[in-house]
């Protein structure tokens, strides 16, 4: 049996499982809502519940609050609906427009520029280029089934004549995929991947400038972002603000220095939280988002993509809004949630 959910103010319509999660079917049918996780952990689909009933699954409070689920608001990615509903939720144009599916993909290397990060490169089936938008992100699926999340960190026009795509990979202990990255794997062992996935992309249509904040390997979705600039020809001001913990956790910076030599339009602000004398830093540290606030203590004419651990992700998306003038709806976040984060989700 289907239920029907209604969205407004656009009245599009979709049919939902009565067990499937509304995100999930939406993702299914191509209807573009805003999601980041989809494990109930970052809020990005927080949206109104105007009529009808659901049934959430697990979540973390602060992602829904239990005043938040009285005041009508409801997760699409861990709620299943038990009556027709109508939900108030924008729909993000070119969200639905890349199809999810399913793909294996060869290892092609595994280099890295830090002692804890590993990019990796993957070629994927030269029968068709996979079709995503800079900063989505792909799951790979492990033999028993078990799904890790990583942004992409190529834009789409670099894949070329032969497919690929490149990850950002932190190496977390007892991680179940990144001890795999960092021990056994190899080139050419074979993956299965599924996506593309999220709506964190450069909403093209505004002239606004833009604030590019990361932490860690959350420059990866960042770094497509930027392929996609300049591949545009953007004139659109951009600053990128990446904050890591010393100078060798800026595994890339001579690759973004070079960037902002190429892109006019691109300024670089690396921000250290912890900068020893024996680094030799001479640059800003401090709290990377703070940074921003200190730079542009006024937001209001601003978007800002910030991806990271979701700390970072939550106090700026806080700070820039309460403080500083940010619209909520400019905001637009890649937030990490590691298999540690999930066990921190609440059952209800």
């Amino acid at each position: 049996m289907s239920i029907t959910v209604t969205l407004q103010p656009s009245g599009r319509s979709f049919s939902v499982g009565r067990d499937e999660a509304i995100l999930a079917a939406a993702i299914r049918q191509g209807i573009g809502l805003p999601y980041g996780c989809r494990d109930g952990a970052c809020g990005s689909c927080k949206c109104k519940l105007l009529e009808g009933r659901v049934i959430h699954g697990a979540h973390q409070l602060h992602a829904l609050s239990v005043a938040e689920e009285e005041a009508g608001y409801t997760l699409t990615c861990c709620a299943a609906p038990q009556t027709d509903l109508v939900l108030e939720a924008r729909t993000v144009v070119g969200a639905g427009d890349m199809p999810v599916r399913k793909m294996p993909a060869r290892l092609i290397s595994i280099d890295k520029p830090a002692p804890d990060v590993a990019i990796v490169k993957l070629q994927l089936p030269a029968s068709e280029a996979l079709r995503y938008h800079a900063g989505q992100y792909i799951d790979v699926i492990l033999r028993d089934g078990v799904r890790r999340s990583y942004s992409m960190a190529n834009a789409p026009h670099t894949q070329g004549d032969k497919p690929w795509i490149e990850l950002h990979i932190r190496h977390l202990s007892g991680g179940v995929f990144s001890d795999q990255v960092f021990g056994t794997l190899k080139a050419k062992d074979i993956l299965r991947l599924e996506g593309p996935f999220g709506s964190f992309f450069l909403r093209e249509e505004s002239p606004k400038p833009i604030v590019l904040l990361a932490s860690g390997t959350g420059y990866a979705p960042i770094k497509a972002l930027i392929e996609q600039l300049r591949f545009k020809g953007s004139d659109r001001p951009a600053t990128l603000y990446w904050g890591c913990r010393t100078r060798a956790d800026l595994y890339l910076h001579e690759a973004v220095l070079d960037l902002a030599a190429q892109m006019p339009a691109l300024r670089y602000v690396p921000v250290l939280s912890e900068a020893p004398a024996s680094d030799g830093w001479s640059g800003r540290t401090g709290f990377v988002h703070q940074a921003v606030m200190a730079d542009i203590p006024d937001l209001s004419g601003h978007q800002v993509y910030a991806g990271g651990a979701p700390v970072m992700v939550e106090s700026a998306q806080r700070d820039f809004t309460e403080r500083c003038g940010l619209p909520a709806d400019e905001f637009y976040a890649d937030a990490f949630y590691s298999a540690a984060d999930e066990v921190l989700l609440t059952e209800r």
